[in-house]
């Protein structure tokens, strides 16, 4: 069975069992700030198992593409090692909100893969959670006794494992629960069972079966969710294999054209053995970067993206011990597209974007690499001449900060060594970059339990949005939450529009009998609209009903600001190229800031077209239409999706005239005309590949120009001289400094010369050895050394 086929197979038997399709969500996570990568099928639905969101059915199915590299879940060091693991993976997965539960999910996983797929009933194991005291968990009883009455699995092939194995977690918080996994011996005699998570090869996971019931809390705490979920997960390159009876994952066709071109480029023939581990570790890295920089990130120094970093240099490392010097891992790039770009067409979009990332990032590296091999060995020959087996941590830390090699990639070249690393030393070294790290690494939630937990002031339906069409309300508030001075309240119907999408919440006030709020900001927690802001009459909120107003000049600016970024956006497309992609974004009222994903400074010249571009659509006051419709029927018009949005099934759409096309939630102007005017303040890097914009319209584009226009006057003043002629003014002022520094050097020169000339008078003998002592000045320590070159040669 082909890999395609597998796929399909899969999704189409949930498909049967009434479970809806859904997409994979991208590979950088949304709104959920306690991941640096989606790890997991189940991410994209934390807010349905913790109660935020209501799923709009109750049972999905799909393939999730998945990225494993840091944090409790992370597979980077065993890659290559063995042939089963995987930085990059798809997840086939079927999940139930609150619908079915332990009997459905082992009797569906058991049809499947006996009856659909046909592997022998005899070769699989299942195993159980058998409790945790620490967690105060008994065994899962219940899951073991309906292995054996929905299943004809031998019941000694199901086997009891601890929390390590068989208790399934996210991370350090979120939705837990005990798992049950499967398990298939692939041993010539089908005698491995005592092999079942012993990290053999021949007996491996396929499927695991969460039965997610706890939410684990910050203080380690597991909290009851309210009602109960399944989560499962298969490998979609395992179970590849194992349907195609191949001993390792490489020898599929998800990865054998990528290897054939690795073999091509390095003239090195590959092997299932350790021989073959270089081709291993390249054709797994290419997947996780291609993937993570389609979806938005890019390499750089913190979070994510120096993730990223340290695995382009650990496969351009690899590269090296197949003789590759140059750059090479973006030529892979097309290979991947034609392997997965049906699937994920994204790799295709993409592809001229994603090599041209990863060829930058190459050379940037290749300078350093072969010279940090060189430092590597001799420091390793070092240690061995002295009968060490351990690799100094200030040496490690060297390699780090002047070769920019990753510690772990150190760790690696050590461990191939039979050396280690001495990791206290190496903290000690960098002890300021890891306090950097952590703090760039700290990311929090914002509203980190639900609104249905706060004091409660009415009941009904809340939190609907009517602010597109009115900017003021007679509503209710439904909950209300007292932090630290603020107050955070709901309403059943609301005109405040909630920071998304880069546009900032908006600000007014919320009036009723005997006080009144102003509202500073507005932010979701799920599917809640909360309101953050402070009292400023009254000390007492009682009385659910209440008048809430939009700050009407507020939400104008900002909308000029926002329809000005979709202009923006289409411009910089079509001057720049089609890899111009949103990669984040600030929509306020008195400013606008776009970050693109772009690896080169952007040109003033096109700049200035772009500018003028979007002022002239501006001009020409086109209408700014905005319409509901399906995602997919949406994406066939051409519309642009931003990568870190999650869309639902509909989706709105932001129409202005035949220009621009784009899914936002956003609010804009009717008309272009509105904007007034559109200003381009500058651009800067933000990132490793990504650009910074930031520009302003209307008013802030006014004062701008009135700014402009004094400075312009006073320097016309101070020159003396007209408007058009301050260019030729300031060139000329500055070809004189140029004249009089250089009649200056020359003066100096000649000081200095009659100087020495001076101090050579007064040399004295000593032992035959000529000497002068003096105390001399100069403007500069050059001049200094000039002098003293002088003497020397008197």
């Amino acid at each position: 069975m082909k890999a395609a086929e597998v796929r399909r197979s899969f999704l189409e038997f949930f498909r049967e069992k009434d479970h809806k399709i859904v997409p994979s969500s991208p590979v950088v996570p949304q709104d959920d700030p306690t991941l640096l990568f989606t790890n997991a099928g189940m991410n994209q639905f934390k807010n349905i198992f913790i109660g935020l969101e209501k799923p709009d059915h109750p049972r999905a199915a799909d393939t999730q593409k998945c990225i494993r590299v840091s944090g409790k879940h992370n597979d980077l060091e065993d890659v290559g090692f063995d042939t089963y693991h995987h930085t990059f993976f798809e997840m086939l997965g079927n999940w139930s909100f609150g619908d079915y539960f332990k009997k459905e999910a082992i009797e569906w996983a058991w049809e499947l893969l006996t009856k659909v797929w046909g592997i022998p009933p005899e070769r699989l194991y299942a195993t159980v959670f058998a409790g945790d005291e620490g967690d105060g968990l008994e065994p899962d009883i219940e899951a073991e006794n309906l292995w054996k009455e929905v299943t004809s699995i031998d019941p000694s092939h199901i086997l009891r494992f601890g929390k390590k194995d068989n208790f399934w977690e996210m991370g350090e918080t979120g939705p837990c629960g005990p798992c049950s996994e499967i398990h298939i011996d692939t041993t010539p005699d089908g005698s491995g069972g005592h092999l079942v998570n012993a990290d053999d090869p021949r007996v491996i996971e396929i499927w695991n079966l969460v039965f997610i019931q706890y939410n684990r809390e910050k203080d380690g705490s597991l909290r009851p969710l309210p009602a109960k979920h399944v989560d499962t997960g298969m490998g979609f390159e395992r179970i590849v294999a194992v349907l195609q009876k191949k001993a390792s994952n490489y020898d599929t066709e998800i990865f054998t054209p990528l290897i054939s071109t690795i073999e091509q480029m390095s003239g090195v023939a590959y092997s299932n053995d350790e021989k073959g581990m270089a081709h291993r570790v390249i054709s797994d890295h290419i997947r996780t970067l291609s993937f993570a920089i389609a979806d938005g990130a890019v390499p750089s120094n913190e979070g994510r993206g120096y993730v990223l970093r340290r695995i382009l240099r650990r496969a351009a490392r690899f590269g090296r011990t197949l003789g590759m010097h140059e750059p090479f891992v973006y030529k892979l790039v097309p290979v991947l597209g034609d392997i997965m770009g049906d699937v994920f067409p994204e790799l295709l979009d993409k592809a001229e974007y994603i090599a041209m990332v990863l060829k930058g990032e190459e050379e940037s590296f290749n300078t350093t690499l072969d010279r940090g091999i060189e430092k590597f060995e001799s420091i390793q020959a070092a240690v061995r001449k002295k009968g060490g087996t351990e690799i100094p941590g200030e040496e490690a830390f060297k390699l780090y900060d002047t070769y920019g090699f990753p510690l772990d990639l150190t760790e690696l070249m050590a461990r191939e060594q039979g050396l280690t690393i001495d990791h206290a030393g190496f903290e000690k070294a960098m002890a300021e970059q890891r306090k950097r790290a952590r703090e760039a690494g700290k990311w929090e939630l914002q509203v980190e339990h639900a609104p249905e937990e706060w004091q409660s002031l009415s009941t009904g339906e809340q939190s609907r949005f009517i602010g597109y069409t009115d900017l003021e309300a007679e509503t209710e508030i439904r909950s209300i939450h007292y932090d630290d001075g603020q107050v955070l309240l709901t309403l059943a119907d609301t005109p405040f529009y909630a920071e998304s999408g880069g546009q900032v919440g908006d600000r007014g006030l919320i009036e009723g009998d005997g006080f009144k709020i102003e509202v500073l900001t507005t932010r979701k927690a799920g599917s809640h609209i909360v309101h953050v802001g402070r009292l400023i009459e009254g000390e007492q909120i009682e009385a659910p009903r209440v008048v809430a107003r939009v700050d009407r000049q507020a939400r104008m600016d900002t909308a000029r600001n926002h329809t000005a970024t979709h202009l923006l956006h289409k411009a910089l497309r079509d001057l720049a190229g089609s890899h111009i992609s949103q990669a984040g974004s600030l929509v306020a009222p008195d400013r606008l800031r776009f970050d693109v994903t772009h690896f080169q400074k952007f040109d003033s010249a096109l700049l200035e077209d772009v500018e003028g571009i979007v002022n002239e659509k501006v001009r020409s006051d086109i209408e700014v239409e905005t319409f509901t419709t399906s995602y997919v029927e949406a994406r066939k018009m051409g519309a642009m999706a931003i990568f870190e949005e999650k869309y639902g099934e509909v989706v709105r759409v932001v129409k202005i005239g035949d220009y621009s096309l784009e899914l936002c939630g956003g609010t804009h102007l009717h008309h272009t005309g509105e904007a007034g005017t559109f200003r381009l303040l500058g651009e800067s890097s933000a990132a490793a590949g990504i650009r910074r914009l930031e520009a302003v319209t209307g008013s802030s584009a006014v004062e701008l120009m009135r700014a402009d226009r004094r400075i312009e006057e006073e320097l016309r003043q101070l020159l003396q001289c007209q408007r058009d002629e301050l260019p030729a003014k300031v060139l000329e002022l500055l070809n004189q400094k140029k004249e009089l520094e250089k009649r200056l050097h020359e003066m100096r020169r000649l000081a200095a010369q009659s100087e020495v000339e001076a101090l050579a008078g007064k040399a004295r003998s000593v032992d035959g050895i000529r000497f002068v002592a003096a105390e001399v000045s100069a403007d500069s320590v050059d001049e200094l050394k000039v002098m003293s070159d002088r003497l020397r040669e008197k």
